[in-house]
């Protein structure tokens, strides 16, 4: 089972001014075959599927735990989305094309169908397919695929940190390039435990140095390139028996039972352009008035 917390992996910052094309780019991090839904959706069923879990727990408990955390990736992904959205538009009359500035951008998804926020799928529009998902049920093969796929992100986030200057955007990427050099590591500490092999004589690949870019200086301030989550009270306690030992910065793996603490969810604006949310303010009234008296108030 998952409980949810009601915050993001960190606090977001609001931004000034709205890009929508940086959140076009930003959905291949989203949606894109390396993107956040594909790592929280390859690791989920590899958990789900994993057998021997009793025999091979260590092995379970750091493919589970890292499922938490990038179910959080994913929300946040998408609120930086969101918010790179920001006052693109304007409320009007609808013959006075109010979505008009929409119309020339990369996604016009993003206008049409989602009022102006993330959709499932990447930089091209198109849907994430769980084609995607690798789940062989062979414990060293399916590590190594982790291995792989979190290089191939990070090498993404790296592309697309270069694309934008979005303030949003950027902070988001920059700790998501933290965390996922922190992945990137526990599936070699995994892979080596397993087979013997020193995966670090594959690294960089790509270069796991965060400290070339602005953006990531914040988390490594706060240790978040050394700390792997249970995301658990009280489970998934055996990821200690992987992720331990120096790191490749020269760090020393560290890990903490519980969750991050996390920043506050964006409450996004309505936008009457969109009709979204549609609630009028009789309506919102109505609404109170029957919530009201559904709690016998």
């Amino acid at each position: 089972m998952f409980t949810r917390i009601n915050r993001l992996a960190i606090e977001l910052p609001e931004p000034a001014y709205g890009d929508a094309n940086a959140a076009a780019a930003v959905q291949e991090l989203l949606g894109g075959r390396f993107g956040e839904m594909s790592t929280l959706n390859n690791y989920l069923f590899q958990s789900f599927n994993f057998r021997g879990k009793s025999k091979l727990k260590p092995f379970y408990d750091l493919v589970a735990s890292i499922t938490a955390e990038e179910v959080g990736h994913v929300e946040l992904v998408s609120n930086a989305i969101n918010l790179c959205m920001k006052g693109i538009t304007r409320p009007g009359d609808p013959d006075t094309t109010p979505l008009n500035n929409g119309l020339n951008k990369r996604n016009t998804y993003h206008f049409i169908a989602t009022a102006q926020t993330a959709m499932p799928g990447d930089s091209m529009g198109k849907s994430w397919t769980g084609d995607y998902v690798f789940s062989s049920g062979n414990l060293v093969l399916d590590l190594l695929h982790n291995f792989f796929l979190e290089c191939g992100a990070r090498t993404h986030k790296m592309r697309v940190y270069e694309m934008t200057d979005h303030p949003t955007a950027r902070a988001m990427i920059g700790y998501l390039l933290v965390r996922g050099g922190v992945h990137i590591v526990a599936y070699a500490k995994a892979l080596e435990i397993a087979t013997g092999v020193d995966m670090t004589k594959m690294l960089p690949v790509p270069n796991l140095d965060n400290t070339q870019f602005d953006a990531t200086h914040p988390y490594i301030a706060m240790g978040l390139n050394r700390k792997l989550f249970t995301f658990s009270y009280q489970d998934y306690q055996d990821i200690a028996m992987i992720w331990r030992g120096p790191l490749p910065d020269g760090g020393t793996a560290e890990v903490i039972q519980g969750v991050p603490d996390g920043g506050p969810v964006p409450d996004l604006d309505e936008l009457p352009e969109e009709f979204a949310p549609g609630v009028s303010r009789e309506d919102f009234m109505k609404i109170a008035e029957r919530l009201q008296r559904s709690a016998g108030m």
